[in-house]
């Protein structure tokens, strides 16, 4: 062993000094940013960067994946193609999908197979993710597009996205609104690094991962975003997702198909979400690790008529607006895409519908715009803005981010007649949809797993503010066979509201009035009667690990003001007790709080008040 001669005791003393130095001035740094607003809008910049590397580093991925499983020529998409070789077609879909299947079977034995992804994250826990988790998702998301699953790499983007943000908030141990700005903004960096769209990525976070237009959140998800596609442009060039160089000439009346659009769009919409749960039901019955596989050898068959079912449709795009078909074909392809599409996600294949449901859009557009065309032949020059008017509406409506839907074209076309009547397609597939379905394809999602949200609103505060930490833990309680005549003197009129009846083995017998224990009118009667004859509610009650929504209903049943908080359902005991008044004024302060955090506005802390 090589000997170390010892460090003078002067040096060494230096680097402790300088080593506490550093340690002090990092935790004085982090304490500080939880309360710098303009640190953490700095902060988001090079984040965003960072995010919009490892989008540009996944997508090249998949497209070498695709080059060498399909065999394309370098720079082409798979969903643009119009020929694949017949073996690879055949034998890759059902092959990867295979290996996907294996992998996450075993994969399943250790880790859950749900993964929180940005919207769950906003909504239930404040914005905290699992890197490991989003990682696996990343990898899964890659598989399955590399099997030619007809899906989009959108998940996994907006996953890591997510992720990296969420990582550095709890890292920082940013507040729990400033988290869940975090990861908006990554995901808002992921999607404008996706499509080359800043502003349609920085309303995708708005609108689907943020659930609001808080002010407070304009300028870091607006830099991240900004960040993100800059990079991408930097690295991988300034292409758009699609171009088109037509003159645009909308008069009023083609308002009127555009808004015929929309409404075709909302069915057709409704219709596709609805698909990929049939899809799910058929495929049920077959072993969890066989799924991808048989879903691979489905999207095989219907590659057979059109190899642009395969994919997640972004190359396919541009290839629809260059390229006119017939009324026949085009309805045909986009049946294929429908049926190809559910079928990847109801096999288990990992990917979003972002890019999936803007060219299920176009082709719809199309078949729509030739329809028209075949009853009005002058409508032949609006072919193109009346696709994008159907991509437009069909995204907005599976995605649930009307506004996103609009950017994107606008910032793909730069035409603002364009925009405005893909504006009036959106609003109408947005607002029939909400009326007659009710979900997007994310809230859809988490409707049939059981999830109780609705949107990336925050309701995991409410999850947090739980009977256990409001209640009073000075219950009175009275045997139920206790003299009404020894109540009466034991508690005199006034000093007790309510009392709560128990057993022998102390189990909740039900809630005792005072003042109708001291009514008058039972004087004469009172010799014969004990507590647990006045006793009422006895199937009413709390539980301290239950929220302050499960009790607000639950007092809206009971129609009680207050309602004992027991341990557990087993053994009944009275642990506390909690009154509607309180929970009612906790809900209210706990809302304003929300809303002021929303504006920018400066929040104090909550006055304590009394549970009585």
């Amino acid at each position: 062993m090589r000997f170390r001669p010892p460090l003078p005791a002067s040096l060494a003393q230096r680097l402790r000094t300088i080593s506490r130095i550093l340690f002090y001035r990092y935790a004085a740094f982090r304490r500080a940013l939880r309360s710098w607003e303009a640190g953490v809008i700095i902060l988001c910049a090079p984040l965003g960067a960072l995010v919009g590397l490892v989008v540009y580093v996944i997508r090249e991925a998949v497209y070498a994946l695709h080059d060498i499983n399909f065999g394309l020529a370098p720079g082409s998409y798979l969903s643009a193609q119009t020929s694949i070789d017949i073996w690879r077609l055949a034998l890759v879909p059902a092959g990867v999908g295979l290996i996907f299947g294996v992998l996450a079977y075993f994969i399943r034995k250790n880790r859950s197979a749900d993964i929180t992804d940005p919207v769950e994250a906003n909504a239930l826990f404040g914005g905290r993710m699992s890197m490991l988790d989003s990682i696996r998702l990343t990898v899964a998301t890659m598989l399955s597009n590399a099997a030619g699953a007809s899906v989009g790499m959108e998940a996994g983007y907006t996953q890591m996205g997510g992720a990296i943000y969420s990582w550095v908030a709890q890292y920082f141990r940013l507040r729990r609104d400033d988290a869940r700005i975090f990861v908006t903004a990554g995901t808002a960096s992921a999607i404008a690094a996706a499509f080359n769209a800043p502003l349609a990525g920085a309303f995708y976070g708005f609108e689907l991962i943020l659930g609001s237009y808080a002010p407070r959140a304009l300028a870091p998800v607006a830099i991240a975003a900004l960040a993100g596609a800059l990079v991408v442009r930097i690295l991988g060039g300034e292409a758009p997702l699609f171009a088109v160089d037509t003159e645009f000439h909308i008069t009023p009346f083609i308002y009127l198909l555009f808004a015929i659009v929309g409404i075709g769009a909302a069915g057709f919409s409704i219709l596709t979400m609805r698909a990929v749960t049939w899809a799910d039901w058929a495929l049920r019955w077959l072993p969890i690790w066989a799924r991808p596989a048989v879903g691979g050898a489905l999207l095989s068959v219907l590659a057979l008529g059109s190899p642009q079912v395969l994919g997640s449709g972004h190359g396919a795009i541009q290839y629809q607006i260059e390229h006119s078909r017939s009324f026949l074909l085009v309805a045909a392809l986009l049946l294929g895409k429908l049926a190809a599409s559910a079928v990847s996600l109801g096999a288990g294949l990992r990917g979003g519908m972002f890019s999936s449901s803007l060219f299920l859009g176009i082709l719809l557009g199309a078949v729509m715009a030739e329809a028209m065309i075949f009853i009005v032949p002058d409508l032949e020059t609006q072919r193109i803005a009346l696709m994008l008017a159907g991509m437009g509406a069909v995204a907005a409506a599976i995605i649930g981010a009307p506004v996103t839907m609009v950017l994107l074209v606008l910032e793909g076309t730069g035409s603002f007649p364009v925009t405005m009547g893909v504006l009036v397609a959106v609003v109408m597939a947005s607002t029939v949809t909400r009326l007659t379905f009710g979900y997007s394809f994310s809230t859809w999602r988490f409707h049939l797993r059981g999830v109780p949200i609705t949107g990336a609103h925050d309701v995991g505060w409410i999850a947090d503010l739980t009977v256990g930490r409001m209640m009073r833990a000075d219950p009175f309680t009275v045997p139920v066979g206790m003299p009404l005549l020894k109540l009466r003197d034991m508690l005199p009129l006034g000093a007790a509201t309510r009392v709560f009846a128990v057993d022998e083995a102390g189990r909740y017998c039900g809630i005792v009035d005072m003042a109708v224990v001291h009514d008058p009118d039972l004087t004469d009667a009172a010799a014969g009667l004990v507590a647990g004859d006045l006793a009422k509610g006895r199937g009413y009650y709390l539980l301290r690990n239950e929220n302050l929504r499960v009790a607000l209903k639950r007092f809206e049943a009971a129609e009680v003001e207050t309602l004992p908080v027991l341990d557990n359902v087993e053994n009944l005991h009275v642990v506390g007790y909690l009154t509607e008044a309180y929970a009612l004024r906790r809900y209210t302060q706990e809302l304003e709080r929300q809303r002021g955090t929303e504006l920018g506005q400066e929040v104090f802390p909550l006055a304590p008040t009394k549970n009585v």
